[in-house]
Parts: structure tokens; sequence; C-alpha cells
């Protein structure tokens, strides 16, 4: 069993950074390929960012290539994305999310994911 707790959403204007965290509990945690996801008011979950466990592969979703950067800290079980040159349509609740897997996959499809954590809210104002 894995829990996943999301921080460091909050308001910020367009153009700006912000950097979220997902803290995993449990062991294994590089045995764990982990994801990004987002939903926007009236809009479904979409992919963000992926990266496998051993850090090999990292994948984006093409809106946010070049802007964001999904990285993690085995020995912290922590998983980042970096936010950069934040857009409003960026807005939304941005949720982490955990696959058992070696290797170095990646996962773009949410049902493809064992754990979530709750979320943390990302409002981009204009």
């Amino acid at each position: 069993q894995v829990q996943l707790v999301e921080s460091g959403g909050g308001l910020v204007q367009a153009g700006g950074s912000l950097r979220l965290s997902c803290a995993a509990s449990g062991r294994l945690f590089s045995s764990y390929a982990m994801g990004w996801f987002r939903q926007a008011p009236g809009k479904e979950r979409e992919f963000v960012a992926g990266i496998s466990g051993s850090s090999g592969c990292m994948r984006y979703t093409d809106s946010v290539m070049g802007r964001f950067t999904i990285c993690r800290d085995n020995p912290r079980n922590t998983v980042y994305l970096q936010m950069n040159s934040v857009t409003p349509e960026d807005t939304a609740v941005y949720y982490c999310a955990a696959k058992w897997a070696f290797g170095s996959t990646t996962f773009m499809n949410e049902n493809e994911y064992d754990y979530w954590g709750q979320g943390t809210q990302v409002t981009v104002s204009s």
C-alpha cells in the first residue's frame, strides 16, 4: 500500500513558477513509476508528466513540454513537478499517481496507475 500526499500548489501569476511535491509512504519507492495528472474545471483529468522508477525515462504532454520538468528523489520517496512559464491554461487540480513497474517505463493512461494522491490546486492568474 502506498499513500501519496501532494503539496506546493497555490496561486501564481502567469509567467511565474511553482514546484509541486508528492511524498510517498511505503517501501520500494524506486519500483514505482510516477505520474502527474491534472483536472481543470469542467474537463477530464489529463496526463501531464511521467517518470520511470529509475528516472531513466520521462515523458510529457505536448502542452507542457519545455516548461515543466518532472524529477524524483528516491531516497526521499518524493517526486516533483517544476512548473515554469505557467499560463492560465495550467490552472487545475494536480494529482500524483504511482504504478508498480520495473525498468524505464512511463505510463500516460490514468487507468494504469495503482495509487493516487488527493490533489493540490494550482491557480494561475492572468
